[in-house]
Parts: structure tokens; C-alpha cells; sequence
């Protein structure tokens, strides 16, 4: 069940072409039947304001519930606490999401209800024997979100600083030209280092002939999966990735890549990098080997088989989603900002506050707005 239209039909298509059947927007009572319906639901958790609208929305009948929660929760957007009770199972793509203050306090009991089975996969194909025929070793690239509620700020700063031979650094993603990144960019020392490459249409052809991927983000990023990341190890890149919770959960300091704590830290590894790419050819080597051997499709589909499984013997429960994430819009955003809940009079002033803050990101106040409007919660 999509709750948009999607504005992209190829993964659609691959769906409808192995004989799933997909409802697109459905509304309440068929959202309803549709779970009726269904032996076991399985919930694509992240702080979406359409996944809140409808769970909210509906006058849902008992069901067996599986979460698959695609935001870490270490940092904001947060996951509402109740949700790791009131499921059947409460399932993160990383590990990393195990180190959450929220899931220490948590009882023994709901705990045990709590596992971790990867999204991302790796590009099949390739393998440490026959690595991409096209490998530049100097050559570097970022591939993903081109924005700083994702890439941290410190990127440009890492590329500027380094004392080089002439180098460069591919960008690729969707970029707006007046957007933030750009003016970093702009404002270096050494702009000729960057390049804004756009749209990639085949990732695998970009990463294949790519050396070095430096995936440098802020460390309260809201990611887990990594799939850029880990599609770039699986094609013998080494990846030079700030030591933030989920990269570390992919990347293994001096074996398949590097973590480094900090700017300075990032500044003398990628030199020393440039400097000596042979000594890449390894870890390169070592980094696909890894990704083929635990981050592929099977091996979460068999993971899932198993938890499917063993859900099957419990009893359908009623869960009362108003009561678990709250009633309003209002609620709903601020629930994903804040641990606590904030009472109606706090809530027009942290309203205000995030309004400030501009950002239009996934899951931002803006993008709230745009999806309830005339909604009186959201009013400041």
C-alpha cells in the first residue's frame, strides 16, 4: 500500500511485474479491509506525515504488526516509545539504533522484541576477484543527499584543506544551483576541487570507476541504511565516512574503510589516501568481500521469513494509534522532534521555532504544512 502516488514507476513496475498487487492512496475503509484482510502487517516506519495521517485516520481492526523503522531514532526525527511496546515486532535497518537512550529504559520484555535487519544491499555482480575494469584510484565521488540535513557541513572544509596534488570530488545528486552546498562551495579556497555532476542514472557505472568515496555527514543525520554507501563498498570503493553510529555500523575502521572522529582526522586520511593508492587496492578488495557476504537481499528476506514465522502463533492485537503517536499534526511533528510531549500552549511556540529554521526537508514543518494546510494544529 503506497500512501502517495509515485512520482518514480520503475521500482513499481518490478513490483507489479513479480505479481504483487499494490493500492495506491487508499482511503480509511479500504486501508481497513486491506488489513482485515492480511495474516500479517508490516508498517515502513519513518517520520512521514501521510504514514501518520493514515494510521491515525483509520479505524483499523486487530492485526499481527511488524515495524520497519528507516530512522535511526538516535537523534531527531525520534521514534514515539509506545510504538516499541504496542508492536508485534519492532525491527531497525541498523544496529546502531540499539544504542538509543530510549531502548536502555525500555523493559527486558520489550527488548526482546527488538532486532535489526539491513536495507541496503550491495550492487550484484561484482566480486573481489574481478573488481571494475574502469577504477581510478585518485578518483573521488559523493553519491546521495546533497543537502546538510544530511551532508555535514564540514565536507567543503575537509576538500579544501587538503594538501594535494591537483585533485577533484564528483558530486552526485540532485542539487538546487542557490541552494546552501553550492554557496559552501562557492566560498572555498579551492572551488576548482568541486564538481556538481548532477542526476547519476546508473550509480554502479559512477562508483565503478570511482576510488575514493567520500561520504562525509553531520553526525545527527537521520540516516541508517546507507545504500549509496554501501552500493559504493560492494563495487571495491574505499570510503572515507565521519565516525557518526550508522556508518560505523557498515564501515570497519582499517579493514574495509575508514571512520575518522573528526575534520582534521578526515583531512590527513584522505591525503594520505591520494598519496598512496595502491595501499587502497586492499581494503577495496576487502570492503566488496564484506558487503557480499552481509548486506544482501537473501539474507534480510531469510531474517524476515523467520520473524514472520514466529509472529504467525501470536493473536491479532487492536492497536490504538491516536493513543501511541497522538491526535493532531501538530502532535504528530513534534513527537518526531522531542522526546517529550509539549502541552497545546508550548506547542505553538516550538511551532514558531521550526518555522524559523526554514529547513524543507523530508519530514520538516514544511512539509507537515504542505500536507495538512488548513490543518488549526499547525497554525502560529
Amino acid at each position: 500500500m503506497l500512501l502517495e502516488a509515485p512520482r518514480d514507476r520503475r521500482f513499481v513496475d518490478q513490483v507489479e511485474a513479480s505479481g504483487a498487487r499494490l493500492t495506491f492512496v487508499p482511503d480509511a475503509d479500504s486501508l481497513a479491509a486491506l488489513v482485515t484482510e492480511s495474516d500479517i502487517v508490516q508498517i515502513e516506519w519513518w517520520n512521514h506525515p501521510r504514514l501518520y495521517q493514515a494510521l491515525c485516520g483509520t479505524d483499523f481492526p486487530a492485526m499481527r504488526s511488524v515495524f520497519w523503522c528507516h530512522i535511526s531514532g538516535l537523534f531527531a526525527p525520534y521514534i514515539p516509545s509506545p510504538l516499541y511496546e504496542a508492536a508485534g515486532r519492532f525491527v531497525f535497518t541498523s544496529p546502531c539504533s540499539m544504542e538509543s537512550l530510549q531502548i536502555a529504559e525500555l523493559p527486558s520484555d520489550v527488548r526482546s522484541k527488538l532486532q535489526a535487519i539491513g536495507s541496503g544491499f550491495g550492487f550484484a555482480g561484482q566480486t573481489p576477484e574481478h573488481p571494475a575494469a574502469k577504477r581510478n584510484p585518485r578518483r573521488i565521488a559523493y553519491l546521495g543527499t546533497l543537502d546538510f540535513a544530511k551532508m555535514s557541513p564540514d565536507f567543503f572544509d575537509v576538500v579544501d584543506a587538503v594538501d594535494a596534488d591537483p585533485f577533484s570530488v564528483s558530486l552526485w545528486g540532485a542539487y538546487d544551483p542557490q541552494g546552501a552546498v553550492v554557496e559552501a562551495a562557492r566560498r572555498m579556497r579551492h572551488p576548482e576541487r568541486i564538481r556538481f555532476e548532477g542526476h547519476a542514472a546508473d550509480p554502479s557505472v559512477v562508483l565503478g570507476e570511482t576510488g575514493i568515496f567520500l561520504y562525509l555527514l553531520q553526525p545527527e543525520h537521520y540516516g541508517t541504511a546507507e545504500n549509496a554507501l554501501i552500493e559504493a563498498m560492494s563495487l571495491g570503493c574505499v570510503p572515507l565516512v565521519f565516525a557518526n553510529p550508522a556508518e560505523k555500523a557498515i564501515v570497519d575502521h582499517g579493514r574495509t574503510g575508514f571512520a575518522e572522529a573528526d575534520t582534521s582526522a578526515a583531512v590527513r586520511r584522505l591525503e594520505w589516501m591520494l598519496a598512496q593508492p595502491e595501499a587502497l587496492e586492499e581494503i577495496g578488495s576487502q570492503a566488496m568481500a564484506a558487503t557480499k557476504a552481509t548486506r544482501t537481499p537473501a539474507l534480510s528476506a531469510a531474517r524476515f521469513q523467520h520473524l514472520y514465522a514466529d509472529i504467525l502463533g501470536e493473536e491479532k492485537r487492536l492497536l490504538d494509534f491516536k493513543g501511541l503517536v497522538g491526535e493532531t499534526p501538530a502532535q504528530w511533528f513534534l513527537g518526531t522532534q522531542r522526546r517529550e510531549q509539549v502541552s497545546a500552549e508550548a506547542a505553538s511556540v516550538l511551532l514558531r521555532g521550526f518555522a524559523l529554521a526554514g529547513s524543507e526537508a523530508k519530514g520538516s514543518l514544511v512539509h507537515f504544512r504542505s500536507c495538512f494546510p488548513d490543518d488549526p494544529s499547525l497554525a502560529f
